[in-house]
């Protein structure tokens, strides 16, 4: 990681050890002498995709920048439970100290990953993407986005401001689809794309005769997918065809079958377990 991604971070991940330490861990400076140092080890406790180890490592050197940490899997990588992660070693109050914000960023990145994983697993061998969206929890959507994208997936638009996305309150809001993707276009630079989100076939059509370069087919059937990919392939085949809404592990494939371009995802940042992990100080 570089000095610019720490700069990135930093801030959220001090903020996150002062929302758990406060005033001091007073569990801690109780019962461990200053001087104890000891040998820690992040474990997997069931199957996972390894994500977010640089984020740990990084909350562990907030905390004490003479802790040693050693990581033993590669990011993106799946492991086996009761596989050692990294180990780290040092000042016993400062592995204790950092161990829960660690393991909470750690678990959050690596579900979503795990969880990323079986999504792109459940297209294999067809011409899709699984992406994001901006389903993210607040303040933590750099983490998010880095694990949709260590477990395989890609990222949609970051914010508000990387890409001209019209939906339907858009539409209402300004008297139409035909005016909404000229008012998206003259107000951007050229190498914005401009996508309409759609929810039935004559709104694609409408978003086709407009000149979106994006169309999302939101919360369609999959028959209704389909013609609406037929429809678009036919008139406009440069056009990016996208996918979302009620996207599961079970109907993925059925929706990458219809021939869109993207399939979004929201659940992968919204709705992924954490990934079940551990610190265990294993020797003094």
């Amino acid at each position: 990681m570089t000095d610019n991604i720490y700069t990135h971070i930093d801030g959220i991940l001090i903020n996150a050890l002062k929302e758990d330490l406060g005033n001091g861990d007073i569990t801690t400076s109780a019962l461990i002498p200053e001087d104890s140092n000891s040998e820690a080890a992040l474990i997997a406790k069931e199957d996972l995709v390894v994500a977010g180890v640089p984020f740990a490592e990084r909350v562990f050197h907030l905390v004490d920048e003479h802790l040693g940490f050693r990581s033993l899997r590669s990011e993106g990588r799946p492991v086996k439970r009761g596989s050692v992660i990294a180990k780290i070693r040092g000042k016993t109050k400062s592995l204790l100290i950092a161990e829960r914000t660690a393991l909470n960023i750690f678990q959050r990145v690596s579900g979503i990953a795990t969880l990323t994983r079986e999504y792109v697993r459940a297209v294999k061998g067809l011409k899709v993407r699984i992406v994001d969206t901006r389903k993210t929890a607040p303040c933590l959507r750099y983490f998010d986005k880095y694990a949709v994208k260590t477990g395989g997936g890609h990222n949609h638009r970051y914010g508000l401001y990387d890409g001209v996305l019209i939906k339907d309150n858009h539409v209402a809001a300004v008297g139409g689809v035909r005016n909404a993707v000229k008012l998206g276009r003259l107000k951007s630079h050229h190498l914005v794309k401009v996508e309409v989100e759609a929810g039935n076939v004559s709104e694609v059509k409408e978003a086709i005769k407009a000149g979106a370069d994006a169309i999302m087919l939101d919360n369609m059937s999959v028959g209704n997918m389909r013609k609406a990919v037929h429809i678009i392939r036919s008139q406009r085949p440069d056009v990016i065809i996208e996918a979302s809404g009620n996207v599961h592990l079970e109907n993925v494939r059925k929706i990458a079958e219809t021939g869109v371009d993207v399939i979004s995802v929201g659940a992968l940042t919204h709705s992924a377990p954490a990934a079940d992990v551990s610190l265990k100080i294993t020797s003094l």
